[in-house]
């Protein structure tokens, strides 16, 4: 009788690499003793859930015998070894194989979650390639810049290969913008319309206007929603979004909308989704604000505008607002007027948590991200067509989105699912 007593998975020992020069200079060569360190813990690490695996697996099917007693489900030695570029370098492995001696109509073929077949690199090697990517390193540069960080044997990572899976990144954005939305709800909504410059377009099209919607779900969590090539931030652009993401199953408007008072985003906004309520972002607002103003004043003006939307109360907020327009009114009255006419669009907050307030009074949570998306473009001077700049800032930006923080406070968002009413951030009791 075959016996099916465990055999370890064999993980090769991979020779200490050779000391490289660095392109990056101060992050040097990965195979210093520390590295080493954590390869033999990732091996260790990787030996034990992966025979936990198989022997589950084959445990499982213990019973399974045919008419002499002999167990169906069985070891059959390892697989050819393979490599798999990891964070902490490459390491080689060979997988357990199983065989089923049972009839082909009644037989499975396993297969490893950890370890699935034709993964050659961890989920995290495919997000540091578009970080290095944003950060400004040339599809050329890839090799020695992954080598630094990774060792001189890490494979499978040529220029050519990012090329690739750059292009990839063009079929993943339009997959995802096809996506089903139909058991999404987004609480609050940010928009803006990011600027990027295409090299190889005629002058009328060398600048592109990327529309970006994100959002904050249920349970707090912050998502990318959307992300299109619009024309500038018309109106029409931002409708035809808002009413695709409503045929895809986002039918639910969402309580709270937060963008820059200029967009057509505003109109797009009140037509499909009218009982949407109104944030104005205070850093667009602010900004706005003191380039109306001479140099001298704006230290005095940007404090001024600081106690309004620092104010603990509507009530504050209102008299630190009369106190702006009772200062500056006289001599500056292009200044005062833009604040004015979206006075009540500015303090909107007030109506919804305080917990939530410094996620919801500015557009930041874009802006941050985007700013690093435009330092991207800043080094490469642009992309070379709409498509692939579409392409990549799709990719950079859902990969700034594993970092974003939840809301504080996201327990109280179901309140505001509810419709229940808040006072100065706080929620009011029912008589």
């Amino acid at each position: 009788m075959h016996d099916a007593t465990t055999e370890p998975l064999t993980i090769p020992a991979s020779p200490a690499p050779a000391p490289a020069a660095s392109p990056l200079g101060a992050i040097g060569p990965a195979a210093d003793a520390l590295t080493e360190v954590l390869r033999q813990g990732a091996r260790s690490l990787l030996i034990t859930a992966v025979e936990a695996e198989v022997s589950q697996w084959i445990d499982e099917r213990v019973g399974l015998v045919d008419a002499k007693g002999r167990r169906q489900v069985v070891r059959n030695g390892h697989a050819d070894p393979r490599t798999i570029v990891t964070g902490v370098g490459p390491l080689s492995v060979q997988m357990p194989r199983v065989h089923d001696r049972r009839p082909p109509e009644t037989k499975e073929r396993f297969t490893s979650a950890l370890l699935p077949p034709y993964l050659r690199r961890a989920k995290a090697m495919d997000e540091l390639i578009p970080y290095l990517y944003l950060l400004g390193v040339s599809t050329g540069d890839f090799p020695d810049a992954l080598q630094a960080l990774l060792g001189p044997d890490c494979p499978s990572l040529s220029a050519a290969t990012v090329t690739r899976l750059v292009a990839g990144w063009q079929e993943e954005q339009q997959a995802w913008s096809r996506r089903d939305l139909k058991d999404k709800q987004y609480v609050y909504v940010w928009a803006d319309g990011v600027y990027f410059n295409i090299r190889l377009a005629e002058p009328q099209d060398s600048r592109v206007c990327m529309l970006v919607l994100m959002g904050a779900t249920a349970d707090g969590t912050k998502e990318l929603i959307a992300v299109e090539a619009g024309i500038r931030e018309s109106e029409q652009s931002w409708t035809s979004m808002i009413v695709d993401l409503k045929h895809r199953g986002l039918v639910i408007d969402p309580k709270l909308a937060i963008a820059d008072g200029a967009l057509g985003f505003w109109a797009a906004m009140r037509k499909v989704w009218p009982t949407t309520r109104e944030q104005r972002c205070w850093v667009h607002k602010t900004a706005n604000v003191l380039d109306k103003m001479p140099k001298h004043l704006q230290p005095d003006a940007k404090d001024k505008l600081h106690q309004i939307w620092r104010a603990q109360t509507r009530k504050e907020a209102e008299k630190a607002f009369d106190v702006f327009i009772e200062t500056y009114e006289a001599k500056h009255e292009g200044a005062v007027a833009c604040l004015k006419k979206d006075r009540d669009a500015l303090l909107t907050f007030y109506d919804f948590p305080s917990k939530h307030w410094t996620h919801i009074r500015t557009s930041n949570p874009i802006e941050s991200t985007f700013a690093t998306v435009r330092l991207r473009h800043d080094k490469t001077k642009g992309n070379g067509s709409k498509k692939a700049c579409l392409a990549m800032v799709f990719k950079l930006a859902q990969t700034a989105q594993n970092s974003w923080r939840k809301l504080n406070g996201h327990e109280l968002i179901n309140d505001v699912i509810q419709g229940v009413k808040f006072v100065d951030g706080d929620k009011t009791l029912a008589a």
